[in-house]
């Protein structure tokens, strides 16, 4: 029996480790040791710019085998997985790591039975399509944000998630670093009395496209780079850059393939914002336009009259609290509080548990966690369709330059027809979902 096998069914059988192992593993391999067995098997779809880090750190926790990677644009993939075996080759040893293999069509990928899950780092145009297979072929899935393109794709991919039973991680890991951890736990707590409005600082919209055609390079299969998309465009650096590019890929900053600073940075700091409000499972029923020609200033207003504030200014990104009692404003590495002692009082696993904090030290293993568990991780599928679609209907909002009722529980607006149209796309056949 290989190794593939043995892990599988592990996994699968949920069994106690020392009913696998006569000998205790820290004994075979000194403290923190797995074995190949008990690794859990990654697949990567998705070779650019954002999943070398993701790759790392999967890799860093020792708890994984990168098996497999695809991508269209060959050199990112080349690079990708040579990178991957140089680290299985010089931070944990050859053994039985065999090396990654490499696909152009993460279809193939998904039909390996050897791979547990896979990691989603694709443009956001094709989140829905990769995922709903995903959860369809049995596998795990880490997927980065934001979550979806729009409000139906998501809420499919909850749907396929639910159905497969499937273990989902969002890739808003702000959710596993302690200062948004201790600005949601001072806020659901009580400590700055009733909150009564927040304010994120991130970008605006998405814009109208722009871009003259260039040269397509050699190596990248544009057709399928647009994949889901009926709208065609034409292949311009800016979408997708070459690996040596200064700059991050621009795709997101198109209506065709993302939603601009709104969802970008907006997956991040509306996310804290839901997660402090308690509305991991909802949202608003509002969206207030701030008037023609504005592309700042959106207000969100929920059904308790909590209102939040698309406010964007200088400095870092952000999400600012404001209650009755007091103030937490919190950023990457930063937490500032009102009154200024608030943001070093002391929380206890039971004062987490009380308000519904789930903690998370690591975005990484908390995933991995699940997996082995089959319990929902820190920033499950359903929270992260919902924090997408907070950014997704404020895109609409702006775009259509006027104020909206929303209802969260069916997901559509309320008497309009039009903006409720805008939740979805067309798609081409081959990849609705």
């Amino acid at each position: 029996m290989n190794d593939v096998i043995k892990r599988r069914d592990f996994l699968k059988a949920g069994a106690v480790l020392s009913t696998f192992f006569i000998v205790p593993r820290h004994v075979l391999g000194g403290p923190g040791y797995l074995a190949p067995s008990d690794k859990i098997a990654l697949g990567f779809i998705g070779c650019g710019r954002q999943s070398g880090g993701l790759r790392n750190r999967f890799l860093d926790t020792g708890e994984v085998q990168a098996v497999a990677a695809s991508d269209v644009y060959g050199v990112k993939l080349k690079t990708f997985v040579e990178a991957a075996n140089q680290w299985h080759a010089t931070k944990a040893g050859q053994g039985t790591y065999k090396g990654m293999d490499s696909y152009d069509d993460f279809r193939a990928l998904l039909d390996r039975k050897d791979i547990d899950a896979v990691v989603i780092a694709s443009p956001d145009h094709w989140h829905a399509a990769m995922a709903v297979r995903a959860a369809q072929a049995g596998k795990d899935i880490y997927c980065e944000k934001p979550l979806s393109l729009t409000v139906k794709e998501g809420r499919a991919m909850v749907n396929a998630t639910r159905k497969h039973n499937r273990v989902f991680q969002t890739g808003s890991m702000q959710r596993s670093w302690p200062e948004f951890r201790q600005a949601v736990q001072l806020v659901r707590s009580g400590a700055i009395g009733e909150v009564k409005k927040v304010y994120v600082n991130v970008g605006g919209a998405p814009k109208v496209w722009d871009l003259a055609p260039e040269t397509l390079p050699a190596d990248l299969n544009w057709e399928r780079w647009m994949g889901p998309n009926t709208l065609e465009r034409p292949y311009n650096n800016e979408l997708a850059p070459a690996l040596d590019a200064k700059f991050w890929p621009k795709w997101r900053d198109y209506r065709e393939f993302g939603g601009g600073g709104m969802t970008d940075w907006g997956a991040h700091m509306f996310d804290i914002a839901q997660w402090g409000l308690g509305m991991d499972d909802s949202g608003p029923v509002e969206i207030i336009h701030p008037g023609a020609g504005k592309t700042s200033g959106l207000v969100y207003r929920y059904a308790n009259g909590v209102e939040m504030v698309h406010r964007p200014v200088e400095g870092k990104q952000h999400c600012h609290f404001v209650g009755t009692e007091g103030e937490v404003w919190v950023a990457r590495g930063e937490l500032r509080t009102t009154p200024e002692s608030l943001k070093e009082k002391s929380f206890s696993a039971g004062d987490y548990a009380r308000h519904q904090v789930y903690v998370s030290e690591n975005h990484y293993t908390d995933f991995l966690n699940a997996i082995r568990t089959r319990k929902p991780p820190i920033c499950d599928v359903e929270v992260g369709h919902r924090t997408a679609s907070v950014c997704n209907i404020g895109n609409i909002a702006y775009q259509l330059e006027r104020s909206l009722r929303w209802n969260p529980g069916k997901e559509e607006f309320v008497d309009d027809k039009e903006a409720t149209k805008l939740t979805g796309r067309s798609l081409r056949k081959e990849w609705r979902v």
